[in-house]
């Protein structure tokens, strides 16, 4: 059975990577530049990863909703990714 989160998975783990080697940055106490640009590396590949996980919600989720033309859960996702939004807003 395939995963769709699979790739998502695959780029968590190379963000983890990033993270630990932060870690060893930060413990061997380097220049903060070059800290402060991993990290800067490792936010936008945590965004990206956030924005195909939604791409995959709004592909699968979403239109599964559409599809059975129930106006109840329709509502429930509108409602869930207005609430993402809101608190990616933040």
């Amino acid at each position: 059975m395939s995963n769709k989160f699979h790739r998502e998975i695959a780029r968590l783990r190379r963000i983890e990577g990033q993270a630990r080697g932060i870690i060893r940055m930060m413990e061997e106490d380097r220049y903060c530049i070059d800290i402060l640009q991993q990290l800067v590396a490792m936010e936008a590949a945590l965004r990206a990863t956030r924005m195909r996980v939604l791409n995959i919600h709004a592909r699968t989720c979403i239109n599964d909703a559409i599809v059975t033309g129930n106006t109840g859960e329709q509502a429930e996702k509108v409602s869930e990714l207005i609430a993402l939004f809101e608190k990616m807003g933040r």
